[in-house]
């Protein structure tokens, strides 16, 4: 099964993501350790995305999607995958249709995890973390015994700066409005599958399976 996993920062991507992985037994190909692989490698385009990185500058479609090639054409992927961060732009979306089509497959599901985003902002702007051996707390959802002391070494905890409400929703406005056309196009290709992240981890995992045993 051929699938994307969608969703803002903060909707429990990763989990579900690891759930997915484990459940169906297919690789999970995150953008990062892609672009880290294939420079690693020294694949071409791995050399080519190294030359942008190292002059810190974003590296271009044709790059990107070269390597999203190269990736999904390995053999642990011809059972299946989960491709996560890619693709961010309907530019991105149709050069994977390509792909899949040079490759002789099909995207089967695209998973995109909603959550309100009041509780994103909430979810990201409460985490806290120890200055000394960085154990991350959530002020709400996983605080420590102690305010402001971590559990493990009674340091201080503090909080990064892009870890406040402000920053979260600016996050939230950015991801929204690059996301809604991508989201779109696949709801016209009737790939997209919506699910409710605002729930306990197992009960969302629980409706991506089902929703995904249908596609």
């Amino acid at each position: 099964m051929n699938i994307v996993i969608m969703g803002p920062p903060g909707a429990g991507k990763g989990t579900q993501a690891e759930f997915i992985k484990n459940k169906y037994q297919i690789p999970h190909i995150s953008t990062g350790d892609m672009f880290r692989e294939a420079v690693k490698k020294g694949t071409p385009m791995g050399k080519e995305a190294q030359k942008y990185m190292n002059e810190g500058k974003l590296v271009p479609d044709q790059v990107t999607i070269g390597i999203v090639e190269d990736r999904l054409a390995e053999a642990d992927c011809q059972a299946g995958f989960l491709l996560d961060g890619f693709p961010r732009t309907i530019v991105q979306a149709q050069a994977l249709d390509g792909v899949m089509e040079k490759l002789g497959r099909k995207i089967d599901a695209v998973i995109n995890i909603t959550v309100p985003d009041n509780i994103l902002i909430q979810r990201m702007s409460g985490r806290v973390s120890c200055k000394e051996c960085g154990k991350v707390y959530h002020l709400v959802f996983s605080p420590p015994a102690v305010e402001g002391k971590c559990d493990e070494c009674s340091a201080e905890l503090i909080q990064r700066s892009d870890d406040n409400a402000e920053t979260a929703a600016k996050r939230l406005q950015v991801y929204n409005e690059q996301t809604s056309p991508l989201l779109d196009y696949y709801q016209d290709k009737g790939l997209l599958r919506n699910v409710d992240g605002d729930r306990d981890p197992k009960l969302v995992g629980s409706d991506i399976a089902a929703s995904l045993d249908k596609a």
